[in-house]
C-alpha cells in the first residue's frame, strides 16, 4: 500500500470517529429535547451522520482491500409528507429550551470543523472520486450548519422551533 493511501486511510479513520461522535451527540440531543420538532431535527441529523460514517467505512474498506476509491452519491434531508407536531408554547418545558440552544450552538461549531476537515481532505485527495466525495461531505456539513443556525436564530429570537415548517 502506498504511503499516501495510508495517510488517506488515517484521515478517513479520523473522519469516521468524528461522524460517530456526531451521531451519538445528535441521538442524545433528540432524546433530551422536549420539543417534537427539535427531536425530529436532531434525529435526522443523527441519521445523516451515520450515513456519512457508513460511506466512509465503505471507502476505508475499499481502499484497504482493493486499493480503490468509491463514489459517494450524497444525501439530503427526506421530504416530509406531513408536518411535525406543533411547538410547545414558549416557556413550556422550562430549562429545556436553553439546553436545546446550547446543544445547537455546540453542534454548529462541530459542523464547521467537519466542513473544514472535509475541504482539507478534498484538497489533499489525488483521486477524482475522493475529491468529489470529500467536497460533497463538506457541502452536507455546511447544510447541517445552515439548518442549525436557522433553529438557533428562531429559538433565540422567537422562542420557537421552525424545523419542518
Amino acid at each position: 500500500m502506498k504511503s499516501k493511501d495510508i495517510a488517506a486511510m488515517d484521515a478517513i479513520t479520523t473522519a469516521m470517529d468524528a461522524e460517530m461522535d456526531a451521531h451519538n451527540f445528535y441521538s442524545k440531543a433528540a432524546r433530551k429535547t422536549q420539543n417534537p420538532k427539535g427531536s425530529d431535527m436532531f434525529s435526522q441529523l443523527a441519521d445523516f451522520e451515520m450515513n456519512h460514517f457508513n460511506h466512509l467505512k465503505a471507502l476505508y474498506d475499499s481502499l484497504r482491500g482493493e486499493g480503490k476509491w468509491i463514489a459517494y452519491p450524497g444525501a439530503s434531508f427526506p421530504k416530509r409528507a406531513k408536518k411535525t407536531s406543533t411547538d410547545l408554547s414558549p416557556g413550556e418545558g422550562v430549562g429545556s429550551q436553553a439546553d436545546d440552544i446550547d446543544a445547537i450552538s455546540m453542534a454548529i461549531k462541530e459542523e464547521r470543523k467537519a466542513q473544514d476537515y472535509y475541504l482539507q481532505m478534498a484538497q489533499k485527495a489525488t483521486d477524482p472520486l475522493g475529491k468529489d466525495m470529500f467536497k460533497k461531505l463538506a457541502r452536507e456539513e455546511e447544510l447541517h450548519e445552515r439548518v442549525l443556525n436557522d433553529q438557533f436564530y428562531s429559538l433565540n429570537n422567537n422562542g420557537i422551533w421552525t424545523w419542518g415548517d
